[in-house]
């Protein structure tokens, strides 16, 4: 058995070098802070021949880059999945992916559903899962064992203890949190401005509760850890890591449900080196290579069967919080941004920063 796996494993790798030499030359990413370590990189360049060169991005960076350039100047990029489709319609900066050179049976079904159903446009896929995590709440379990979902941010005797971000991931889990769906109202803005109406006055009344609005991981992971913040909304990974500091501290999903954000694979629509973005792909979603990433971003990844290989600690963090392959299922998974929506939700987010 050990000798056929090992077969197995050096045919998949000998497919990888292969599409990497016939591709050649340089592949430029456009990516997050650590989704390309170099380690990783330089196995991939020792493997195939391809030199890497990677570029640190964000979200609204990245299609501000394939705008000025018309989708050049780049091979592959990381968007996340509800940051393909409007941006596609709108400025045409990414190219439809040809499954038949990436490996399928090495990404996990429900997360290729979800991009599926986010990045298809005229029945062509642009985007394909890579890594993933959520937003729920971090607790100091011993202070404030009553915090179960965000409202209960808002409790008085948590005046001065608790943090949000300003901004939206913060409307849209209120909104879940009031009984709302608030994607279901994505295709009626009337509908979505009176809901976030609403949302915006929770926020301001729960106000006095927030010591801060952070704006970075690790002004809010220090007021944990001093005790100054005892519950806030937080992503998952924040939460493992405190969690393994003081026991205390846990990552919680809420009642209402954790929001869901998945980053993706997608080809710029005049990129170069088309192979060598195919060949890469394949390479990281090998599931000792992806869980060498998931060691180093602590996000999670999309590629099937990394979790042997996993660091145990983190595997068994996500594992409470996500025991089974139907807990992904029940995430709120950010769909695509309609137009318009985004400034709606800013005039919701300047008036709670106004308020008194």
């Amino acid at each position: 058995m050990k000798r056929i796996l090992a077969s197995g494993i050096a045919l998949c790798a000998a497919l990888v070098a292969g599409v990497g030499h016939a591709a050649g030359g340089t592949l430029r990413i456009l990516t997050w802070a650590d989704y390309a370590p170099r380690s990783v990189v330089q196995q991939f360049e020792r493997q195939t021949g391809i030199h890497v060169e990677v570029t640190v991005s964000n979200n609204e960076e990245m299609i501000s880059k394939l705008r000025a350039t018309g989708g050049g100047g780049y091979d592959l990029v990381q968007p996340s999945q509800d940051r393909i489709l409007g941006p596609q319609e709108e400025f045409g900066i990414y190219k439809p992916l040809d499954l038949g050179k990436v490996d399928l049976n090495e990404f996990r079904p429900s997360l290729l559903a979800v991009t599926r159903r986010t990045t298809t446009i005229g029945g062509k896929v642009y985007g394909l899962p890579y890594l993933f995590g959520t937003d729920g709440l971090v607790v100091n379990t011993k202070v404030a064992p009553q915090v179960k979902d965000y409202p209960d941010l808002c409790q008085p005797a948590l005046k001065g203890r608790t943090a949000v971000r300003l901004k939206r991931p913060t409307l849209i889990a209120f909104a879940f949190a009031m009984g709302q769906d608030p994607f279901a109202l994505y295709g009626n803005p009337t509908a979505y401005k009176a809901l976030m109406d609403r949302v915006g006055a929770a926020l301001i009344a729960c106000k006095p509760n927030f010591r801060f609005f952070y704006d970075n991981k690790d002004q809010l992971l220090n007021a944990f850890r001093s005790g100054e913040v005892v519950a806030a909304m937080m992503w998952d990974t924040g939460g493992w890591t405190l969690n393994r500091e003081n026991p205390n501290i846990q990552y919680l999903v809420p009642k209402s449900g954790a929001l869901g954000w998945l980053d993706t694979f997608a080809l710029p629509a005049h990129g170069r080196n088309d192979a060598a973005a195919y060949a890469w792909i394949n390479f990281v979603m090998q599931p000792r290579i992806a869980a060498q990433i998931v060691n180093r971003v602590g996000s999670f990844s999309a590629a099937k069967g990394a979790e042997p290989y996993i660091e145990p600690k983190l595997k068994a963090q996500y594992a409470a919080d996500f025991p089974t392959e139907a807990s992904l299922d029940r995430i709120h998974w950010y769909p695509a941004i309609p137009a318009g929506l985004e400034q709606i939700e800013g005039r919701i987010l300047d008036r709670i920063k106004a308020a008194d």
